[in-house]
């Protein structure tokens, strides 16, 4: 039921242009799993934990601290949305060195990476520790996770002929 002080706006997620009639109140997060995409995570609601972050026009942001309105004609790219060489290397990275438990923080530590590999192909662990010092972790610690961020960055700058590391 729409109430009188809803709002109606379009916004593209995942490339997917959407109408959304919500509260003018609503975080984008909140639109964000209303329309049904759900591995942006609704975590700690202050932008402390990162399990929420998103891409809004390719600028990495915690979506729990965006309301929904001021994202209207923005493009919004989760984990779902992500289908780049990048995402599948750092998928790949994160299974084969354990570095989830529960899954909860993965999604944002993977756009979290994204947007580190697109800057920096090539980080040092500083800078990758540095990339995600946003997102926390309540399971595997950070070694593993720096670890496959590492892995995958090296696997995604090796020459074509040459094995990584």
């Amino acid at each position: 039921m729409t109430k009188s002080h809803d709002v109606s706006f379009e916004i593209t997620v995942n490339g997917r242009s959407q109408a959304a009639t919500i509260d003018p109140r609503s975080l984008l997060i909140e639109i964000i799993r209303d329309l049904g995409t759900t591995g942006a995570r609704v975590g700690c609601l202050t932008g402390d934990c990162g399990a929420c972050t998103v891409l809004l026009d390719d600028r990495l942001t915690k979506s729990c601290l965006v309301l929904a309105v001021s994202a209207a004609r923005a493009n919004v790219t989760t984990i779902e949305g992500e289908s780049s060489s990048t995402t599948a290397r750092l998928q790949e990275a994160f299974i084969a060195n354990k570095a989830f438990q529960c899954g909860y923080c993965t999604s944002g530590m993977i756009m979290t990476a994204i947007d580190l590999l697109r800057k920096n192909p090539q980080p040092d662990e500083a800078e990758i520790r540095h990339a995600i010092s946003g997102n926390l972790c309540r399971c595997t610690g950070y070694d593993d996770i720096v670890g496959a961020i590492a892995e995958a960055a090296k696997k995604l700058s090796a020459k074509p002929n040459e094995k990584p590391g």
